[in-house]
């Protein structure tokens, strides 16, 4: 198909903290020097904010070096931050333990994470940006020096087996690409591979964060209060932990983040977060309320060791895409917004530089991250991470000895040695768990939850989920490991179908799809490849 294109002095790819936040600063460097600068930016969800999900606190240092008056401009950071509480569960009991210095919270805002977005578009758009929600970038597109040369949006109503003519997609033609896709970017990996970008750095580990948005009883209401919790319901080898923050107007935001470096294929984060919420401690918060929302998304942990290479001929990655992540603090908005701004600062130096160059490597990028403080800040809490391979005591020994006696500053680096899908071990050598019945009152099942994410897709389009090799869930995944995608997926996307009369096979519901992309990471076989689907699908979060 013949496609249209326009041309760019830079193309955004994503619509997230970071994409946004390198748009309006290469718009402000603009301004300052008085020069044109065209940007354009892709959001492959409906609109801005649409696809955004996030506990959130965020610290305010990179927004307010982005935009200084953030205040007088409205940005809907509403509820500060006044309590911290850290909890240790066991089924029955909580103990308070210190809070970490890394999780204080004062001077942070409990906010809405995508109604955050939805007001940097507002800004960026102000200052001149094209932003273009709904249109999913679906192709990189390549000089023929190799060099990046922007990217082709999806061709829209192709039928489900693309046998139609449809529509095709647009090219988007710039100097400079830069990828904000968020953590396991769907044209992200295609780079890594291409460029090698990922040689010489750890293997990256990945968390499933799991949320609901609840509206609770004025009594149960407390503004700005912040608890983090660890221990029950997983055992003490797996990585997971809950968020619980109070935001205004009576709700409250509950969630669970579990390492995706688990070994049972048993465990099914989903049903570890609706058994959190029955815990002792917990549960009255939510009495006589009631659920709002409901989404997940993957999060990338691995830190500053993990870090690929930022930059290529053409082309940078900003933000979760590279995986700037504070894990100990909880937190990527700021370092994903720092790490956008120090792009685009490279990027309009490499275009005033050479004005008429084309697929050029802002090297500059990599430099101006090294001497920040978002290098200083992760470096800090390298090795945090990493030590809960040991168990969840024998990590926290080691963080406060590593945050308290070293400061950050440890003579050695711990690494991450494999990737998360390696770690799952067969189901023959583990033990099932038992997940108790949903109540429909607290605890609820995948279908309904991912109903009021308000998922949508199109059912007359190419499946987005593809399978390399037909037969391997069955003669792999099935057989060795009791079909996992069954249970790591928070949305029933994937179910075996025909077991009991003796003819199995996978089905792929890929309607439910919230674009969360853990099958694409925790997949024991690396056979789930997880494609863009047409631009507008996938859920639509009003207020996470």
């Amino acid at each position: 198909m013949q496609r249209d294109y326009m041309e760019y002095d830079v193309v955004i790819v994503g619509g997230g903290p970071a994409g946004l936040s390198a748009a309006i600063r290469l718009k402000q460097l603009a301004e300052e020097k008085g020069q044109e600068i065209s940007v354009c930016l892709l959001e492959k969800g409906s609109e801005i904010g649409a696809h955004i999900l996030s506990g959130a606190v965020i610290e305010t240092g990179a927004l307010s070096e982005l935009i200084p008056d953030w205040k007088e401009k409205g940005a809907p950071l509403n509820t500060p931050a006044l309590s911290d509480r850290f909890l240790y569960l066991t089924e029955t009991e909580s103990i308070q333990l210190p809070t970490p210095p890394q999780m204080h919270n004062h001077g942070n805002y409990i906010v809405s994470l995508g109604n955050f977005c939805r007001w940097l578009g507002e800004q960026a758009e102000a200052l001149g940006v094209e932003i273009y929600p709904g249109f999913a970038a679906a192709e990189v597109l390549y000089h023929a020096d190799g060099s990046v040369k922007g990217v082709a949006t999806g061709a829209m109503g192709t039928g489900k087996n693309g046998d139609q003519p449809g529509e095709p997609g647009m090219e988007l033609w710039a100097r400079q690409t830069i990828f904000a896709e968020g953590c396991r970017g769907s044209l992200t990996k295609m780079l890594f591979e291409r460029f090698a970008l990922r040689d010489g750095a750890d293997p990256q580990t990945y968390g499933i964060g799991i949320k609901e948005l609840w509206e609770v009883k004025p009594e149960n209401h407390k503004p700005g209060t912040i608890t983090h919790t660890v221990g029950w319901p997983v055992d003490t080898a797996t990585y997971g932990g809950s968020f619980l923050y109070h935001l205004e107007d009576n709700q409250v935001v509950v969630g669970y983040v579990v390492g995706l470096d688990y070994t049972n294929p048993y465990l099914s984060p989903f049903e570890e977060f609706q058994r959190f919420k029955t815990h002792p401690a917990i549960k009255g918060v939510f009495e006589g309320g009631r659920r709002l929302s409901y989404g997940a998304r993957a999060l990338s942990e691995g830190g500053i060791q993990s870090l690929p290479k930022l930059t290529f001929p053409g082309g940078l990655l900003v933000g979760d895409t590279a995986g700037f992540l504070n894990v100990p603090k909880i937190k990527g908005t700021h370092t994903a917004m720092k790490s956008a701004t120090l792009a685009a600062d490279a990027v309009f130096e490499l275009l005033q530089a050479n004005p008429e160059a084309q697929g050029l490597e802002a090297t500059g990028y990599s430099a101006r991250f090294k001497q920040s403080w978002l290098h200083e800040e992760l470096h800090k809490v390298r090795n945090i991470r990493p030590s809960f391979r040991w168990g969840l005591w024998p990590a926290m020994i080691y963080s406060a000895i590593d945050t308290f006696l070293f400061r950050g500053k440890a003579p050695w680096t711990l690494r991450h040695k494999h990737a998360d899908h390696e770690a799952l071990r067969p189901a023959s050598e583990c033990t099932r768990i038992d997940y108790p019945k949903p109540d429909g009152v607290l605890t609820f099942d995948r279908l309904s939850s991912v109903f009021i994410s308000n998922t949508n897709h199109s059912e007359d389009q190419p499946p987005h989920l593809k399978l390399k090799d037909a037969s391997v869930p069955i003669s792999f995944n099935l057989a060795k490991y009791d079909a996992p995608e069954q249970r790591y997926c928070p949305a029933g996307v994937y179910e075996i179908v025909g077991q009991e009369e003796g003819s199995p096979r996978l089905q792929i519901n890929a309607q439910n799809c919230v674009h969360c992309k853990t099958c694409d990471i925790k997949d024991p076989s690396q056979n789930i490849n997880w494609c863009t689907p047409e631009g507008g699908g996938g859920p639509n979060y009003p207020n996470m």
